[in-house]
């Protein structure tokens, strides 16, 4: 009986071990909650509203999350790694006026991605070098360039919109590939890329393993001022690509545009399992929390509710996902 037992035992053992190495039980695991918030949500307004399920606003809702989807996957690599960035609203904004500029240049649209692209890296890697390289904190310094970068945008527009009479560019905001959004093309591409660095380079395992200890990274011999340069211009990239895409999208390119976006793609980011507290976080929650943003925007919007109450609630979402996450934390360090 106790050798059938034993065997029983090894048998069961030899399953979990099978499911804990199997990616979609995983995902499943990690992100049922969110999963389910974003399921039940999405049920809520079919009923409540009349128009959530029309086409176009679901196109429309799409096109708005890819924004906020490109923003967010950039948080994500700076909360895996221990940082913050506050600085991303202000880039949306400065990369969406260059890119607009140049498009009314006649510049080529290629020329016109690569160099508000640049823009957002060059802020990235200021960012990335001032916090590697002394002690202030993200918090500061990503929030003194928010501050600096808006003005940026303010002097290269004096204060006014700048139109973009461009058709090539506008249609990378606007238009379609066989009935998919191009900005959704230009997300799943994204995803694919930076799903790969984070989980198939040494570069990916270094971002973890410094959000998890610092000290224990710089140790094992990872560079770690380099790493945390290289995720702040991964979040400035990310966050020039969707000031880009939302001048395309506006036809014009904004200063006033990005403010309060580092809110919802923080949100977005925490609602699909990023840890404030760094080392623990997948891209594929990131987008789970975008689309749970981005329909809740939208939801409230159906709704009309107040914009003074859709701030109490994005707020309340917040913070509670950063509870949960405190509860999942306070749990590991109990085991």
């Amino acid at each position: 009986m106790s050798n059938q037992g034993s065997t029983k035992s090894k048998e069961n053992q030899v399953r979990v071990s099978a499911l804990d190495n199997n990616p979609a039980f995983n995902f499943l695991k990690r992100n049922l909650a969110s999963m389910i918030a974003l399921v039940s949500l999405f049920v809520v307004l079919s009923i409540t509203t009349e128009t959530f399920l029309v086409g176009n606003n679901l196109l429309s809702v799409l096109r708005q999350v890819c924004v906020n989807t490109f923003i967010a996957f950039g948080i994500t690599c700076v909360l895996i790694s221990g940082g913050i960035d506050l600085s991303v609203g202000s880039v949306v904004a400065a990369a969406g006026v260059i890119s607009v500029r140049l498009a009314n240049m006649g510049m080529p649209v290629i020329v016109c991605f690569g160099v508000a692209l640049a823009f957002g890296a060059l802020v990235g890697c200021f960012n990335g070098y001032v916090i590697s390289h002394t002690t202030l904190p993200p918090f500061i310094v990503t929030l003194s360039t928010q501050i600096i970068i808006r003005g940026v945008s303010y002097i290269l527009t004096g204060g006014q919109p700048a139109q973009c009479e461009n058709d090539a560019f506008n249609n990378m905001g606007t238009g379609s590939i066989m009935g998919i959004p191009i900005p959704v093309l230009y997300v799943i591409l994204t995803f694919i890329i930076l799903y790969f660095i984070l989980n198939k380079t040494a570069f990916g395992r270094h971002v973890y393993s410094v959000g998890g200890n610092k000290e224990a990274a710089r140790f094992a011999g990872v560079n770690v001022k380099k790493v945390q340069t290289q995720v702040f211009i991964i979040s400035g990239i990310m966050a020039a690509l969707a000031g880009i895409i939302l001048a395309a999208r506006l036809y014009s390119g904004q200063p006033s545009v990005g403010e309060g976006f580092e809110r919802d793609a923080i949100a977005a980011s925490v609602l699909g399992g990023t840890s404030f507290n760094g080392g623990i976080g997948t891209l594929s929650g990131t987008v789970i929390g975008a689309l749970i943003m981005g329909i809740l925007n939208n939801g409230m919007n159906l709704l009309k509710i107040s914009s003074y109450w859709q701030f109490v609630v994005k707020g309340s979402v917040i913070l509670g996902a950063v509870y949960i996450d405190y509860i999942k934390k306070s749990k590991t360090f109990r085991k």
